[in-house]
């Protein structure tokens, strides 16, 4: 089956206000801003949105925050994104913070058809007792925090110890951003890109995929395919994706080159023996 699409506009014409979102990234590696920018375009409107992280101000889901397109956020980390922080403490965003960890594997277990599992992270905090601020009123106090969630005890590797139950995200819709994929949807993500995008492509009931190089179905190895094409219902081209780099931080370069560095450790060998 084809499923190419032709244009990002096209591949996302149907998520209409109030959509719920898998979008894929981990920080700004490997998100699908194609497909966040013709969403954007189309003027889809109070999205609940699952994602690692919110992108920046002026770049990934940071565009839809900025034009206060996101009613709800369910992330992990947040720290880059002054806006973010801004509409959250003002009471104009929900937002549920998850350990990243337990995000990772809600979205699994939701592509994978478990509606819920045991862990032992955050227990004894407020993400298992409840009362996590979700959303601030206009004033400061805490309009809708967290509920408490059920607990257990279980015996692993001869040692008692209590978890919490974490519940299972499926979303109406998934953004992704792979590396390479063919025309059936089977997808290949490149080393960060890969942290989040198969969990957010399994979790989405419509996931669409964005790709920097599109092939022939065969022309991927069986063995290379990270995200089986069963799980992708579009693929739209896009051979020139911006990319950014979220924090650089860089050193004066030390004096002497690494080569001049190596030359000097083997010649010390030399002389050692």
């Amino acid at each position: 089956m084809d499923k190419v699409v032709a244009t990002a506009v096209e591949a996302v014409a149907d998520i209409g206000d109030g959509a719920t979102l898998a979008v894929g990234g981990f920080g700004l590696c490997g998100i699908p801003n194609e497909l966040i920018s013709a969403l954007h375009d189309a003027g889809s409107t109070d999205l609940q949105v699952v994602s690692n992280n919110c992108g920046v101000d002026d770049w990934g889901l940071g565009v839809l925050l900025a034009d206060h397109r996101i009613a709800r956020m369910t992330s992990s980390y947040v720290g880059e994104n002054k806006e973010f922080a801004r509409q959250f403490l003002s009471g104009e965003l929900e937002v549920e913070l998850t350990p990243q960890g337990t995000l990772a594997e809600r979205l699994r277990a939701g592509g994978s058809g478990i509606p819920a599992f045991f862990t032992a992270t955050g227990v004894g905090t407020q993400v298992a007792e409840g009362g996590l601020p979700w959303r601030y009123g206009a004033d400061g106090s805490v309009a809708l925090a967290s509920a408490a969630k059920e607990t257990r005890e279980f015996e692993v590797a001869g040692q008692r110890r209590t978890y919490v139950l974490e519940e299972a995200i499926v979303t109406d819709f998934a953004l992704v951003h792979a590396w390479k994929g063919d025309r059936s949807g089977n997808l290949v993500y490149r080393e960060s890109a890969r942290n989040f995008n198969p969990l957010c492509a399994a979790a989405g009931r419509i996931t669409v995929a964005q790709v920097e190089h599109l092939v022939e179905v065969g022309e991927i190895p069986p063995e290379d395919i990270h995200t089986p094409g069963v799980f992708v219902q579009r693929v739209v081209a896009v051979p020139d994706a911006e990319k950014r780099i979220e924090r650089r931080t860089v050193r004066q370069r030390e004096e002497g080159t690494v080569r001049q560095r190596e030359e000097g450790t083997v010649r010390q060998r030399g002389e050692q023996s």
